[in-house]
């Protein structure tokens, strides 16, 4: 049996609020929309994207990667993100 996607806030996954965003910009992009239907799409793009920005650090927050001290025991250390991907 196939494994339900795992709901986020709204009721959709983080895949399906990005695969909406990109739904969204296509139809931006293709310049077929009216102005009114161009700010409906706008302000429904901007509210997914806080909900994907808090999943994405909500996350972050959980990753943790285990090191061993001198005494042999393991503690999880939060993940820094690597400093020349921010630069690029």
């Amino acid at each position: 049996m196939a494994r339900k996607p795992t709901e986020g806030q709204g009721g959709f996954s983080f895949e399906q609020r990005l695969s909406r965003l990109e739904e969204i910009v296509t139809r931006l992009e293709s310049a077929e929309v009216g102005l009114d239907e161009s700010l409906r799409l706008y302000a429904e793009g901007a509210g997914l994207i806080k909900e994907c920005r808090k999943t994405l650090a909500d996350a972050e927050k959980r990753i943790a990667k285990l090191t061993e001290d001198a005494s042999g025991r393991l503690t999880a250390e939060p993940l820094e993100p690597e400093e020349d991907s921010e630069e690029k």
